[in-house]
């Protein structure tokens, strides 16, 4: 009787085990579905870092014309606005615009500047002289 009862439990183990592999493979089989339409979209990705060492890192998908920003561990979903300057993107809160390396993170509400990052564009010239 105890050896019966035995390979019962010892059978009901190896089903569970079994039951409980199975789906972990589905979900394997769906993420890498999800990862190969993503690669069609035209997504890119930065990172800035202001004077005070705040990061700020933004992800521009071309295709749907959204703007997604990562600051301070918020993340702020907003829409491109195609009749400002540049690459503009806001939402009923949040606008942030990239014009010509001047990248500004701002409050709407408050007409506050969150973050902003300047891009050097000074390249040093050549000091080079010709001599005769």
């Amino acid at each position: 009787m105890k050896k019966s009862l035995l390979l019962i439990m010892l059978g009901f183990v190896v089903c569970l085990t079994i039951a409980c592999k199975h789906p972990g493979k589905d979900i394997e089989n769906i993420s890498t579905t999800l990862n190969s339409t993503s690669n069609t979209e035209d997504i890119t990705k930065n990172v800035f870092v202001d004077n005070f060492g705040d990061k700020l890192e933004v992800i521009i998908n071309n295709s749907n014309n959204t703007a997604t920003i990562h600051l301070d561990g918020k993340t702020y979903e907003l829409k491109k606005s195609n009749n400002l300057p540049d690459y503009t993107a806001s939402d009923a809160e949040y606008q942030y615009s990239n014009i010509k390396g001047n990248i500004i993170f701002l409050n709407k509400d408050y007409d506050m500047v969150i973050f902003q990052y300047k891009q050097n564009n000074k390249n040093p010239k050549s000091t080079k002289m010709a001599s005769y």
